[in-house]
């Protein structure tokens, strides 16, 4: 009775997926360093996620987890990753990984994804359906993207764009993982991160 089991997050949630390069040079500890966390140990998944979500000043990193393109992916995920985004092409540069940013936020229809490689930002696009605006495009969205029904490009006077929170869940599965789907015995402890 005492394994731990994994739970899926993602509502009215910010989150990171950081791709595990071969040799598993990015590990939980790394990112925490990396977001500039002091680091709080490991803890169960229920209440590592329950304090990321419940608080503003803590972060619940995963161990490797399998993801998309048979690669391993590390989620770190907490509300204040919300407001002000990471700086997802800074952190690529940092741990030398491809680097991926989503935010949902339900109420006020508040969707975001970022992707960036070898520090370079590759795709952003921020939407906050409660006014109907696009607040960020940047590069050409991809099949995941295109199936959500986004347009190919994206002319501000011309183009209207409805995109919702199962949106993000399936472009992050596309991309590394869909933390909705999240289930089964845990691969071992998140990890707590807290700004000092």
């Amino acid at each position: 009775m005492d394994t731990d089991v994994m739970a899926g997050f993602g509502g009215k949630q910010a989150w990171l997926a950081i791709a595990v390069p071969p040799g598993g040079a990015v590990s939980p500890e790394a990112v925490l360093a990396a977001l500039g966390l002091r680091d709080l140990g490991p803890v169960r998944w229920r209440d590592g996620l329950d304090l990321a979500y419940l608080t503003g000043d803590r972060v619940a990193v995963t161990p490797p987890l399998p993801g998309a393109r048979g690669e391993s992916w590390v989620l770190a995920a907490g509300r204040g990753l919300m407001t002000p985004a990471p700086d997802v092409a800074g952190l690529s540069a940092a741990l030398g990984t491809e680097v991926q940013y989503f935010a949902t936020h339900r109420v006020t229809e508040l969707h975001r994804w970022q992707r960036a490689v070898k520090g370079d930002l590759v795709r952003a696009f921020g939407y906050v359906g409660q006014t109907g605006e696009v607040t960020s495009w940047f590069g050409e969205p991809g099949p995941a993207e295109r199936e959500a029904g986004l347009p190919g490009e994206f002319e501000p006077e011309e183009t209207t764009v409805l995109v919702s929170e199962r949106d993000v869940f399936r472009v992050a599965g596309a991309w590394s993982i869909d933390p909705t789907t999240l289930t089964g015995p845990a691969p071992g402890p998140l990890r707590i991160g807290a700004v000092d």
